[in-house]
């Protein structure tokens, strides 16, 4: 509590800092309300659970995560830009370019990635800040999380396939509605696993800007530490930023949901039990292995192959192609609104 108070304490002292640490929650609070579909669109699309219903179990889990998450992504995040490129402006636009992107893709209704937005941002304002772009980022991380936009798909697609293939022949015997009804209760489990993947990946994300945010100012006599090892920061930034993305959740983004839950292929609940779960293996391994990888690319892929398990006509792939569009702009696009926030930012500050 000390800490806690201490650290607050010289936050409130700096407005400036003060605002962008509130631009962060802004941002986290934004991910679980843009990321809410990811989370409950499988069982709101199934009707398992109704939509107020299916938000509090999922920020539930995405609050409990932070006892399970460790900091790896949160790491990642913080050193994703070389440290003498990481200012305060800099923060403050790669957040802003992350927000405006989420929502814009919030209202056209569009499952764009938060984590790819932050990471676009953050990345775009620090070469614009620098004047290059060698240098600018550490390299092996990009190429890692660049290439995660292709591969998180596809292995939530291949694990959906196999899932539900086990389940298909398992339950091979039993009759559809005995399946739905086992399936209606296991869905409410691979929710919430969903879910904790969904907060322990991406709630660090947040947690890894504010980092470097403290690191370049109220911690500044630390930043020796922070240029050469692992970022170390309090328990209370755990929970502060848990909490901004189970809250986030707690709105949903019901626009997404439809696309997610109903727009992409008819789900059923052992469908939507194995897309969860095959989305949720995937980010707790991404998380272990300190990858910010995309909720949304993961789930969607899932959705994806266990339609495409039945036959390959049951996915809409028109609305697939748009959403694999929002994928390949998210990065682009959010760097150029972080570039055009950076100038701006300079121009006042």
């Amino acid at each position: 509590m000390e800490a806690f108070l201490r650290d607050i304490g010289e936050i409130v002292r700096n407005p400036y800092v003060a605002l962008i640490f509130f631009a962060a929650l802004v941002f986290d609070f934004i991910n679980g309300f843009h990321d809410a579909a990811n989370s409950i669109a499988t069982v709101v699309g199934t009707r398992v659970l109704r939509p107020f219903q299916a938000v509090c179990w999922a920020a539930w889990w995405n609050f409990a995560a932070a006892w399970l998450g460790g900091l790896y992504v949160a790491n990642a995040v913080a050193k994703w830009v070389h440290p003498q490129y990481v200012t305060i402006d800099v923060i403050f636009a790669g957040l802003l370019g992350a927000i405006v992107w989420n929502l814009i893709t919030w209202f056209v209704g569009l499952p764009s990635s938060s984590s790819h937005a932050l990471l676009g941002g953050f990345g775009g304002a620090a070469i614009v800040h620098a004047g290059q772009v060698g240098g600018v980022l550490y390299t092996a991380k990009v190429v890692t999380t660049v290439e995660f936009i292709v591969l998180a798909p596809l292995i939530g697609l291949v694990l959906g396939l196999v899932f539900v293939a086990i389940v298909m022949w398992v339950f091979r015997k039993a009759s559809m509605m005995k399946m739905d009804r086992w399936f209606r209760v296991a869905q409410l489990g691979s929710a919430a696993a969903y879910s904790l993947g969904h907060g322990a990946n991406d709630a660090q994300k947040t947690m890894g800007i504010i980092a470097a945010l403290l690191y370049a100012t109220i911690w500044s006599k630390n930043q020796a530490a922070f240029a050469a090892g692992k970022v170390q920061f309090p328990f209370w930034i755990v929970l502060v930023c848990h909490a901004a993305i189970g809250l986030g959740t707690m709105c949903g983004g019901w626009r997404i949901v439809k696309t997610m839950g109903m727009r992409i292929t008819k789900l059923r609940p052992y469908d939507g039990a194995c897309a969860e779960l095959a989305a949720a293996t995937s980010l707790f391994t991404s998380t272990a292995l300190g990858i910010p990888v995309s909720t949304t690319h993961t789930i969607t892929g899932a959705i994806v192959g266990v339609g495409a398990m039945h036959r390959l006509s049951a996915v809409r792939w028109g609305v697939a192609r748009q959403v694999v569009w929002a994928w390949i702009l998210t990065i682009p696009c959010s760097a150029l609104v972080a570039i055009l926030a950076y100038y701006i930012i300079k121009f006042f500050h």
